[in-house]
């Protein structure tokens, strides 16, 4: 009879230890996904910032490309007419 208080007591102090560390080790993890979810947000940041330099540069490169199309086309219309007129010479 006297040991069921002691018991009782001891099962309330030993619930009050898990429930201690359970907040501890929860806390534990609550720094952690924070921690985690601040450098995924610095990375997703890094990773906007290149796709936004990738789409800068891209239209650089289709406008050198349509410049460099629109300047072959009149060196080949050039050339054409400086070869009719220099057939034209040898006939």
């Amino acid at each position: 009879m006297y040991f069921l208080p002691v018991i009782f007591l001891l099962l309330l102090s030993s619930c009050s230890n898990l429930t201690e560390e359970a907040e501890k080790r929860i806390n534990e993890l609550r720094d952690k996904t924070e921690s985690l979810d601040s450098l995924l947000n610095r990375e997703v940041e890094k990773v906007w910032a290149l796709d936004s330099l990738i789409n800068r540069e891209s239209e650089k490169v289709q406008k050198l490309d349509s410049l460099i199309n629109n300047s072959a086309s009149k060196i080949d219309s050039v050339s054409k007419e400086k070869i009719k007129l220099l057939e034209e010479l040898l006939n």
